[in-house]
């Protein structure tokens, strides 16, 4: 496994990949590795000949009075697990090398990114669209893997890949969770074992409304009324909504279509996301 922190080496080292007719995957993340990260790891290596792992938290997707500065680090213990999980190559790019002096150009999403996470964190989507335009140009992969969890992050991303015309395959893949359901993500690791067990209402919620759909419930807003029940439990919600996949508007109701559930909380001083999909085969 090689480690690499500057673009003009990735390319030189990838290149090679190419002249070989090797298939390149590629594994966006921001460190601190969960088997969430591992998940996508390992979809990439059974599809991919080579798999790209990036390590860099994105100075550009934190807003002023967000956990930039605390984010989890800990590049060794990261190093070890893509090793044992048989990354290729690690690309750990420094600020400076992503966003050099007078760096002035940035992708703006539109429709996809103003709902849910968009509303509550401007300027977010425009900092994961920006680097994750960059790291696509640095990498040129075949395929790039994201989590279902960030579930508005992957319909940014699949929709500026269509607009920009990158020739990138967009893969996403189910949410990994805890045996006892909460979604892995690395802020959980804010969580005291008080908050931690609270923040279970997040995943209770969206699986009761689930359950209640694939009963036959149809009504959207008895179903947020169910998952909304659990969530008294955390500190503040910020947004249970019902949405249509792939224009992210409030789904019509009665549902007649597959409809996302998404929900952000603040537990303690921690934000969570999670999302659930309602769908079923028409009969």
């Amino acid at each position: 496994m090689q480690v690499i922190t500057k673009v003009a080496e990735l390319r030189r080292a990838l290149a090679d990949v190419r002249n070989a007719d090797k298939r390149i995957g590629f594994v966006p993340t921001m460190g601190y590795l969960h088997d969430g990260h591992l998940a996508l790891i390992s979809a990439s290596r059974e599809h991919c000949d080579v798999t790209v792992v990036s390590i860099f938290v994105n100075p550009t997707q934190f807003g002023p009075n967000e956990d930039l500065s605390r984010y989890p680090r800990d590049f060794a213990r990261d190093e070890a697990l893509c090793r044992s999980a048989g990354v290729s190559i690690i690309f750990a790019p420094s600020a400076e090398e992503i966003y050099p002096a007078q760096f002035e150009s940035f992708i703006e999403p539109g429709e996809l990114a103003k709902p849910l996470c968009g509303a509550l964190r401007p300027g977010h989507f425009r900092g994961v669209a920006t680097v994750v335009c960059k790291l696509f140009n640095m990498v040129q992969p075949d395929v790039a893997y994201f989590g279902q969890k960030d579930f508005q992050q992957c319909a940014v991303i699949r929709r500026m890949t269509v607009d920009l015309n990158l020739p990138i395959e967009i893969v996403t893949v189910p949410t990994v969770r805890e045996p006892d359901g909460l979604a892995m993500s690395s802020r959980n690791r804010y969580l005291c074992p008080e908050e931690r067990d609270r923040s279970l209402a997040i995943s209770r919620g969206l699986f009761a409304a689930a359950h209640e759909f694939a009963s036959g419930e149809r009504d959207a807003a008895t179903l947020i009324a169910l998952a909304r029940k659990h969530l008294e439990r955390v500190d503040r919600l910020q947004y249970l909504e019902l949405v249509d996949p792939g224009t992210l508007r409030i789904a019509d109701s009665p549902l007649r279509y597959p409809a996302v559930l998404c929900v952000a909380a603040y537990v303690g001083s921690t934000r969570l996301i999670d999302n659930v999909a309602l769908s079923w085969s028409p009969s």
